[in-house]
């Protein structure tokens, strides 16, 4: 299973990022992305960033990484996952019934 982390960027040069999530600094490459501005959020894996987030995706995707930490220790973990308990699941559109 693989495993994408939001992170911020805090400076970077054409290639790469100095980027942090919770108070932990990581140097991330650019490459697939293209050089980001201070503040943009990066969805990284493997020390290479694969996609630039909205500030509410990065959010988001870390609320489900902590969610799943909480249900590992077992306590409460719904509050973090409150965008898929309030809504019913849908099939894809090429698996729905036209």
């Amino acid at each position: 299973m693989c495993i994408g982390i939001p992170m911020r960027v805090v400076a970077g040069s054409d290639v790469t990022a100095q980027c942090e999530r919770r108070s932990a600094t990581s140097t991330i490459s650019l490459m697939l992305v293209g050089p980001q501005p201070a503040g943009t959020w990066l969805l990284t894996h493997l020390g290479s960033a694969i996609r630039v987030l909205k500030a509410e995706e990065a959010r988001a995707i870390d609320d489900a990484l902590a969610g799943l930490a909480e249900a590992v220790e077992g306590r409460e973990f719904e509050c973090l996952f409150a965008d898929l308990i309030s809504r019913e699941p849908e099939l894809p559109s090429h698996l729905r019934d036209n």
